[in-house]
């Protein structure tokens, strides 16, 4: 069910992954190229029979209907030998959210539940972001609003007003409230 004001526009996820890079590297070859699907090496695509259900390229490979469906994705190394901060930034793109969803999903909770992804033994996600990126057509037919700042006056007026007041503002949970108790 895509709404069609939005048809054409992308989610893209971006994620940081930290790796123990000591307790991968303790991992004989074999099990982590079982891990991750490939061979270390050459980077060549396990065939389907010798790829445990667990593997990495497994679990995040989603099908529609028996189809693959595309999700863009890459990850990118990055490292802080000063601080023995290794790792990757994950960023992927995908038409629908569910499908980035259920690769999560996949990855993190299993497929069946249990099965999870055994990369996630030695790497941890410390950051996530999920955002909807919009056509330029979209971005072209959006209306002006009013004068810039004008109207970011008058909600930090409101919050102000409703903070002097004491208020608690409509959908906030008033956790971490540093106001004052009476």
């Amino acid at each position: 069910d895509e709404d069609m004001v939005f048809a054409g526009g992308s989610y893209v996820i971006v994620q940081k992954y930290l790796h123990d890079l000591d307790k991968w590297n303790a991992i004989p070859v074999e099990q982590q190229e079982k891990i991750i699907g490939r061979e270390k090496l050459s980077d060549i695509e396990l065939r389907d029979a010798d790829k445990p259900s667990y593997a990495h390229n497994v679990l995040t490979s989603i099908e529609e209907d028996g189809e693959d469906v595309d999700i863009l994705r890459d990850n990118m190394p990055f490292g802080d030998p000063g601080k023995g901060e290794f790792g990757t930034y994950f960023i992927g793109y995908s038409r629908k959210p569910e499908r980035i969803e259920r690769m999560l999903e996949n990855m993190f909770i299993g497929n069946p539940p249990g099965n999870y992804d055994r990369i996630l033994d030695v790497s941890r996600a410390i950051t996530g972001t999920l955002f909807f990126v919009p056509t330029t057509s979209f971005l072209d037919s959006v209306e002006p609003q009013s004068a810039p700042g004008q109207q970011g006056d008058d909600v930090i007026n409101t919050l102000r007003s409703t903070a002097i007041k004491g208020d608690i503002m409509p959908g906030s949970l008033n956790i971490g409230s540093l106001k004052k108790e009476v």
